[in-house]
């Protein structure tokens, strides 16, 4: 069962990289980019490595989340 979770984990995190990497719209590829950090934290947790998925929490899901937020508020959110 926990392998099917897992498995199941994966495939999302590789559909939210396919849709963040190919959107037209900032915005929705930088949910989607968050929404990948934190599923990446879900599965290291289930992988029992709570310090990876600390460094995760912290480094991917707030700072490059914040720096985006911020990059795109300063650039008006054009591609």
């Amino acid at each position: 069962m926990m392998e099917m979770i897992v498995y199941l984990l994966l495939l999302f995190i590789l559909l939210t990289a396919f849709f963040a990497s190919f959107t037209k719209d900032l915005v929705n590829s930088l949910i989607a980019l968050s929404l990948l950090s934190s599923t990446l934290v879900i599965l290291f947790i289930i992988l029992q490595a709570p310090d990876v998925a600390l460094t995760e929490v912290v480094v991917a899901s707030g700072i490059t989340t914040g720096f985006f937020i911020i990059t795109i508020d300063k650039t008006g959110g054009k591609r």
